[in-house]
């Protein structure tokens, strides 16, 4: 019989709740720190409390940034059944059991009974070359930023002839835009040694509208986790429509359920203004939906969703897009 734990990380320390009894609800709980040692210590103390071998627990957890992804590793190389939880699922299951109120201790307890009674996915480490990737991605997005705000601040300098600022905004930027240009060529080094990324890069700039930025986001997430089908790809990133009604009268437009990648959504709008004009299935389906009375900004979500479903399919078939707009 499966042992539900469930496990609060934070970035020092690991709450966690054993289930003992899912019918009376018993909880035990232990706090241990959030590195190494901890992750001994709550291997040690969860085989000693439950008796059972680590293959036969399952530990729940929220995707907390990078403060939980150390301990998935370790419990998952352990023989550990592991989930990783979108935080707003959690939030809504605690919802539901009436649980007032937020602290580390119940949030823990919350993880516990949600693994027990929703029997979620179990999570698998992502591939090393794609973790490396997404690690360099995200330094060169965090550069991009700080190149905008420096750029913000030397405008505003201008504005006061702030000579001497001035100097020094053009020399941070010098520095940050050399550091962006070092790493945009390390990014392409990393994907020419990894022959199967090179091959994805170009399956997914095949789709017109996904310029290199979109397919690095798409290729990292896409790769990271094994979706079973490009719908669920599209509920992770947060491009599938949410309806809002109730009863006969009480009816809003459907929105995006923007869970997930927003710095992907981000970039999934801009190329599906592109792709309303240059992608023909997109395009297709952009002149099918107004005729069904739906709006502009749904057209537009709908150009986010297929472009997602491009993008899964030709990396699952491995085959460049061709357009299907022509047997619609």
């Amino acid at each position: 019989m499966t042992a539900y734990i469930g496990i609060d990380v934070s970035k020092r320390k690991l709450d966690g709740a054993w289930l003992r009894d899912p019918a009376t609800g018993k909880i035990k709980t232990k706090v241990w720190n959030n590195d190494a040692a901890g992750f001994a210590a709550l291997q040690d103390w969860v085989e000693h409390q439950t008796g059972r071998p680590l293959s036969d627990i399952h530990v729940v957890m929220e995707a907390t940034g990078v403060y939980h992804e150390a301990l998935a590793q370790t419990l998952h190389a352990a023989g550990a059944q592991v989930s990783v939880i979108n935080p707003a699922h959690i939030r809504d299951f605690a919802k539901s059991l009436g649980v007032r109120g937020k602290n580390d201790k119940k949030d823990s307890v919350v993880l516990a009974r949600y693994g027990a009674t929703q029997q979620p996915a179990l999570w698998a480490p992502e591939p090393t070359a794609i973790r490396e990737l997404k690690a360099l991605v995200a330094r060169l997005e965090a550069l991009d930023t700080d190149i905008q705000r420096e750029a913000n601040r030397r405008e505003k300098a201008e504005v006061t002839q702030a000579t001497e600022v001035m100097t020094s905004i053009d020399t941070v930027l010098a520095a940050l835009r050399a550091e962006r240009d070092r790493l945009a060529r390390d990014i392409d080094d990393h994907i020419d040694r990894h022959p199967d990324l090179k091959n994805d890069q170009q399956l997914l700039q095949s789709i017109p509208g996904v310029g290199p930025a979109v397919s690095l986001r798409l290729m990292t997430t896409l790769r990271s986790r094994a979706f079973a089908s490009a719908r669920q790809a599209a509920a992770f990133i947060g491009v599938v429509p949410i309806p809002w009604e109730s009863g006969d009268s009480v009816r809003a437009r459907p929105h995006l359920s923007k869970t997930g990648a927003p710095k992907l959504r981000r970039l999934l709008y801009m190329a599906a203004v592109v792709s309303l004009r240059y992608t023909p299935d997109i395009a297709a389906q952009s002149q099918r939906l107004p005729r069904r009375g739906k709006p502009a900004m749904s057209a537009l979500g709908a150009a986010m969703r297929k472009l997602v479903h491009t993008a899964f399919g030709v990396l699952k078939h491995q085959m460049p897009y061709q357009p299907q707009a022509a047997s619609l």
